[in-house]
């Protein structure tokens, strides 16, 4: 057992801390012929730093890019080094599971201080993602910028939204510092256009069909006044007819010049059809685009 002397004091004291990082302090002596206790003196832990957290981008869209930043202030006299920054990347819990909307692009992490480009800390992809050796300087601040990918487990739909929450520890840090940044889903069209023939093979002067698929992985309906296809044909079409989604277009709905083979629809007559979104049992999304299909058909 360890040694003790008698008679001689031992000094000791207990720490109290509550959740507000106000504390109470009480010694108490102990020697041979008895003990005695201190006044408690109390106190209360002021913290220096704030965080914040912002959504550069704004908004997402399925398989696109985000761009967050993180700013740190620092309102005391000393720097504060060997700070850790987490963000949970949206993380949801969905069943058992936990699922991530967000995956960190490495290589995109960007540091300032004091507004200067400085040396990176270090960065974990995670998830969640874990940056370490951030540090602040006295009345300054660091920004961190870095970019996300949006998974298929970000939310789609009306109203869709990524909350993306980011915490600040170390050891001068009383308690977590937490900051969260939303970033909500785009409604607006997606567009995109696949161009197909056939036959691919021609013999003579035969007929052949242009089919111009026309898909919506957006929220929205393609704007019709804003939505126009149009293609040189070469060699160029006789006797060209169009239809949209199996209806037949009069002269109205295109414009055709033939000596040219210059083909381009009427302003205004395509309409794509929003997309319709499904989440699977996993709990990721799965897009479902609207698809408007026109055909050109003439003779080569």
């Amino acid at each position: 057992m360890p040694c003790q002397i008698r008679g001689a004091p031992v000094l000791r004291s207990a720490w109290e801390v509550d959740p507000l990082a106000a504390f109470t302090n009480q010694a108490r002596l102990t020697y041979a012929g008895g003990a005695v206790s201190s006044n408690r003196v109390s106190g209360e832990i002021t913290e220096v730093l704030t965080l914040a957290h912002a959504c550069v981008s704004g908004t997402y869209e399925p398989g696109g890019r985000l761009a967050w930043a993180v700013s740190i202030r620092n309102a005391g006299d000393a720097d504060i080094t060997d700070l850790t920054v987490t963000a949970d990347l949206g993380a949801v819990t969905y069943g058992a599971e936990t699922l991530y909307p967000l995956s960190w692009r490495q290589g995109s992490l960007l540091c300032l201080v004091d507004g200067a480009v400085t040396p990176l800390p270090v960065g974990k992809a995670g998830p969640p993602l874990t940056i370490t050796g951030v540090e602040v300087p006295a009345g300054g601040s660091t920004v961190l910028v870095y970019e996300t990918d949006v998974t298929e487990a970000a939310p789609l739909g009306d109203g869709a939204q990524i909350v993306n929450t980011v915490s600040l520890t170390g050891s001068c840090v009383a308690a977590p510092l937490t900051a969260a940044a939303t970033a909500e889903m785009d409604d607006a069209p997606i567009l995109s256009i696949v161009k197909a023939l056939e036959p691919a093979v021609i013999t003579g002067c035969g007929q052949v069909t242009y089919t111009f698929t026309l898909e919506n992985a957006g929220g929205a309906a393609g704007e019709e006044a804003a939505i126009v296809v149009s293609d040189v044909f070469t060699p160029t079409l006789a006797g060209l007819t169009a239809t949209l989604d199996g209806q037949v277009l009069t002269a109205d709905d295109y414009a055709y010049d033939e000596a040219a083979g210059v083909f381009a629809t009427t302003a205004g007559r395509i309409t794509v059809p929003a997309a319709a979104y499904r989440q699977e049992e996993d709990g990721t999304w799965t897009v479902v685009p609207g698809v408007a299909t026109l055909t050109v058909t003439g003779m080569i």
